[in-house]
């Protein structure tokens, strides 16, 4: 089942953010038509090593366009801009991830494109906004937890700020919210007739993932900072153990897990103690409560842990990548799946994290650059001026 079928998004993209947003809906139905600059050679993410696939493509460039469509035309001539205009028309969104100066110079924004399809819903995805000192400024994912204060909460105390392991946390959860807003828009257009502009950026959203952090400072004037142990803010025992082979992740978030965590330690004394009867005094003598939940944790290893607790308390191991990757339960949800390509027909890819009606959606990689000119722009690349 594909519920955004008939769906059509032209997107003016490349790396991370604006990729993995329409790669979402293009796993989803939607038909997501790619448009690359031949003067770049395309998407700078088709050359970004060191797993290449082919001429002009790799791994890393397929992780965030998988199931679209490719076209390859030159923006900087007249029929390289007629041609991109053309294609829009036939769109219900045209979505870009620029600097946020450069939608309106290209003829992007709703009031460009709105005089020639008043339905059309335009989609910034931009560093730092459209409407701001900052609007010309590039920007990445890494600069965005920097600047919002993540890198400040991430890492052991003793330890310098660093950035979340994910590779592009911030690209991808941008990527997601521009989706939303496209949705939302395109479902308003249909009712009204009338599209918009939809903006969002990095940096915007990186400060929402602060979430009750944010909360907490500008209405308590409490600022946080890094964990040990990655341990919950307000709530313990909520943070990671030493077991007697490795480590596990423990979430008390309430009373009934402390109490089942107590009793299977062999600790059921602890309950009753008045230093942790409650969460906020739990929280209060984190250091205390550590103390003798290592004590006995690391006394076993962590299989052991995982089979006394698995379905009574939230309980985890941390695993590196080749353990989480290479886990049994990914091979029973279907997590992981054969995306053949053309240079690689064992290609393996994580699949999209959303099931309809219990299945998981189809998917195949994207087309080669500017594969797709004769379908959408009506010539094949190499007779038509201005593209390939």
């Amino acid at each position: 089942m594909k519920p955004l079928r008939g769906l059509r998004i032209v997107s003016v993209e490349q790396f991370g953010a604006g990729p993995y947003g329409t790669m979402m809906l293009a796993d989803l139905g939607a038909e997501v038509i790619k448009v690359e600059n031949v003067a770049t050679g395309g998407d700078p993410a088709r050359k970004t090593g060191p797993y290449f696939l082919g001429d002009n493509d790799s791994e890393y460039f397929q992780v965030f366009n998988l199931s679209k469509k490719s076209v390859a035309l030159d923006r900087s001539t007249d029929e390289g801009k007629a041609a991109l205009l053309e294609l829009a028309m036939t769109a219900d969104a045209l979505m870009n991830s620029l600097r946020g100066d450069l939608p309106a110079k290209m003829g992007l924004d709703y009031a460009s494109l709105g005089k020639h399809k008043p339905s059309i819903v335009c989609v910034h995805l931009s560093a730092y906004g459209r409407d701001n000192s900052r609007a010309s400024w590039p920007g990445y994912d890494y600069l965005m937890q920097a600047e919002s204060g993540l890198m400040h909460l991430t890492g052991e105390p003793e330890g310098p700020p660093s950035r979340i392991g994910a590779p592009s946390m911030v690209d991808q959860t941008t990527g997601l919210t521009a989706a939303v807003g496209l949705l939302a828009a395109v479902i308003e257009a249909r009712s009204t007739g009338k599209g918009c502009d939809v903006d969002t950026c990095l940096l915007d959203v990186a400060l929402h993932q602060l979430g009750y952090i944010a909360t907490w400072y500008l209405n308590e004037g409490l600022p946080m900072s890094r964990q040990h142990r990655s341990a919950h803010y307000s709530v313990a025992p909520v943070q990671t153990f030493p077991t007697a082979d490795g480590w596990i992740f423990i979430m008390c978030m309430t009373d009934k897990f402390w109490f089942e965590l107590a009793d299977a330690i062999g600790r059921s004394d602890l309950k009753s103690e008045t230093r942790f009867s409650t969460p906020s005094l739990r929280h209060a003598n984190r250091d205390d409560l550590t103390a003798i939940l290592d004590s006995e944790i690391r006394k076993q290893p962590t299989r052991y842990w995982l089979d006394k607790l698995n379905g009574v308390l939230p309980i985890a191991p941390v695993l590196d990548v080749a353990q989480a990757l290479d886990s049994p339960f990914l091979a029973e949800t279907q997590m992981i799946r054969n995306v053949p390509h053309p240079a690689k027909p064992s290609l393996r890819a994580l699949a999209n994290p959303i099931k309809i009606n219990g299945m998981r959606l189809k998917q195949s990689v994207c087309s080669s650059f500017g594969a797709d000119n004769a379908a959408f722009v009506g010539q094949p690349p190499q007779q038509r001026r201005g593209a390939l």
